[in-house]
């Protein structure tokens, strides 16, 4: 047998047009897909066996352009320049043709060997129009596969085409690009003029440093090479009477709107769902009530199902519960077992998964469904008000599943700034573990109502902490631009697999957690050190806050993960009926207290790696402060 031939394919295209669903049918990667710009931020990785192949798959940012604004376009531009795949996957989306073909200019001028993934043509057969896939292929002199990602079809045909380019059965001389007679000529003088001993394309080096692109420009170490060029930038303004830049683009844009034209096909009229659904979605009126009711509705089926589910469930356990106390076992051994290891298992089941289930499902269906862009979309005008836009809105919403990616989600956004201050807000969301908490204590023996108002309370926290941040923290913020996929009918596979890796993480790494917090707990309680800890803080917790002692170690073990704040509190004092320990106020300052207080340690973690450790040393304490003032100030006040 033969020694398998290595390759190497990168996946390039704007963000939100399939490129992670390609991914994951070419390496079966557990990657998260979603309709939301910039979901892939980092450069992923995988392999597959095909042919005789090892071929690697690089999974790149989702970009729009070359330009170096954003860390994500320059990741992009330098792992194909500089590391140079054998084949770049050019993922187009079918549905917005004209946008994503300026980017596939750009590749070309790049001089990247593309084959064009034409995703999303499904979708495209549902409108008013189809596109004339060999024509395009003929214009561009570049293989154009249709492919409809999330099912897998065109995707074997995709990598064939990729073997051939590669092993020269195909010759690759795509379009060449070619701007006005005065940008040509200016071209042609610096290629002869500025030196070259970089890998970049010289061609495209020589664009680059006319645009005024200051990472091409660090490149140039000779000062009057650099005054030369910006001479004949100057000159082009001259005759244009615009930037350079937008000269340059806009002859890119006018290719691909003519390219665009002739390939483009208008079939008949059909009523079409997705645009009626708009009408009301996107209304300037409608479209924020459709907002507020999906929200509601959201955590109201998570408060029923979640209750309806952990009542059964406990009713079960009960009864298994009875049984082990008959065991005629020693009775040290028999409170390890139980109450220990047991409540451990039993809480993580009936009190976490009962709720945390129905969130991700719900979650993922927004994000394939195409509805959480339309969120975004509404929330952009708030999300200004503090100094962020809408594309924020995308890790906040997150942060209701689990803070961790939350807080790496921030990396989407283009500032300095408004990556701190997302990730700073991130942790301020109630994730799921939290919402476990709110809904155990609050929703289950106050009702449903207080559970509104504690959200209420965390969303005003979040606007003025927001506010304060953008007052603080130096450095600028720019508008959103992005555009809103189409509404399409969630798929079930996709659906299922997203919420079972996010499920997965937490049976496999917060459950053990849990069960060993509980254990942990009846081995202090056994061993007397669990007295001396509550009676240490007791008087703070007591005159203070104004909560029973016993509360501070579960707060303590909240710091692991935040399910432990319910579940030990019912290990605690040997029950789950709350109100036979705690008022109704207790368990409002209580559960505030475990909002805010802490992000628990995985979270603090990224946060570390995302803002530095002094920042988020400073953040944190910060919340810990606030979180027991406010504590403070609902016991005087309530």
């Amino acid at each position: 047998m033969g020694e398998e031939k290595e390759l190497t394919i990168a996946l390039a295209g704007n963000a939100n047009v399939g490129k992670s669903a390609i991914f994951n049918q070419l390496t079966g990667s557990h990657q998260i897909i979603g309709n939301w710009p910039g979901k892939t931020i980092e450069k992923s990785e995988g392999y597959l066996i095909y042919k005789g192949y090892k071929i690697k798959v690089v999974d790149l940012p989702g970009i729009y352009s070359f330009s170096t604004y954003s860390e994500e376009e320059l990741i992009s531009r330098d792992f194909i320049a500089r590391e140079k795949p054998d084949i770049v996957i050019n993922v187009v989306d079918a549905l917005h043709l004209e946008r994503n073909l300026f980017f596939t200019l750009q590749l070309i001028e790049l001089e990247a060997k593309l084959v064009i993934a034409l995703n999303q043509v499904d979708l495209l057969e549902k409108s008013d129009f189809t596109i004339d896939s060999k024509k395009l292929e003929n214009i561009l002199n570049i293989p154009v596969i249709p492919t409809v990602a999330i099912e897998g079809k065109g995707i074997e045909k995709l990598i064939e085409k990729c073997i051939e380019i590669y092993e020269g059965k195909i010759r690759y001389e795509p379009i060449k690009i070619e701007y006005g007679k005065e940008v040509e000529e200016r071209i042609d003088e610096l290629i002869n003029v500025v030196p070259y001993d970089n890998s970049y394309p010289k061609r495209w080096f020589i664009i680059k440093l006319l645009e005024g692109d200051e990472e091409t420009k660090k490149l140039v170490k000779d000062e009057k090479i650099l005054e030369i060029i910006e001479k004949k930038s100057k000159e082009l303004e001259e005759i244009h009477g615009e930037p350079i830049s937008l000269i340059l683009t806009q002859e890119k844009y006018n290719l691909s709107n003519k390219i665009t034209s002739e390939v483009l096909v208008k079939k008949e009229k059909k009523v079409n769902i997705s645009d009626f659904l708009d009408k009301i979605f996107l209304h300037p009126i409608f479209g924020y009530f459709t907002l507020i009711i999906s929200l509601f509705l959201i955590f109201y089926l998570i408060f029923k199902f979640g209750n309806f589910v952990s009542g059964y469930l406990e009713s079960f356990f009960e009864l298994i519960k009875n049984g082990f106390l008959k065991l005629n076992i020693n009775e040290t051994l028999k409170k390890i077992l139980w109450d220990g290891i047991g409540e451990g298992i039993i809480g993580g089941i009936s009190v976490a998964l009962p709720y945390l289930i129905p969130f991700y499902i719900l979650l993922s269906i927004l994000e394939d469904s195409g509805y959480l862009s339309r969120m975004a979309f509404f929330t952009d005008s708030f999300m200004h008000f503090i100094g962020l836009h809408g594309k924020a809105f995308f890790p906040l919403i997150l942060g209701f599943g689990c803070n961790v990616p939350a807080v790496l989600g921030s990396r989407i956004l283009e500032t300095k700034k408004q990556k701190f201050m997302t990730a700073t807000l991130a942790t301020l969301v109630p994730c799921s573990a939290r919402t476990i908490v709110i809904i155990g204590l609050v929703g289950i023996f106050l009702g449903f109502k207080y559970v509104l108002i504690v959200y209420i309370i965390d969303i005003i926290i979040i606007i003025l902490f927001g506010k304060l941040l953008s007052i603080l923290v130096p450095g600028k913020s720019y508008g959103l631009i992005m555009e809103i996929p189409p509404l399409r009918k969630p798929s079930t596979k996709i659906v299922l697999k997203q919420s079972w890796f996010r499920i997965k993480d937490f049976i496999y790494f917060a459950f053990p957690i849990i069960v060993f917090g509980s254990l942990l707990l009846q081995i202090l309680d056994l061993t007397n050190l669990l007295n001396s800890l509550v009676n240490l803080i007791s008087p703070f917790f007591i005159s203070f806050l104004g909560l029973p002692p016993l509360t501070s170690i579960p707060l303590i073990f909240g710091i692991l993960r935040k399910e432990l704040t319910l579940i030990m509190l019912f290990s605690l004092f040997g029950t789950t009926n709350v109100l036979s320990f705690m008022t109704p106020k207790q368990i409002i300052i209580y559960s505030l207290i475990t909002l805010f207080y802490f992000p628990c340690i995985a979270t603090f973690s990224v946060l570390r790696k995302e803002i530095g450790l002094l920042n988020a040393v400073l953040v944190t304490a910060f919340e810990i402060v606030f979180a027991f003032l406010l504590g403070g100030f609902l016991n005087l006040v309530l």
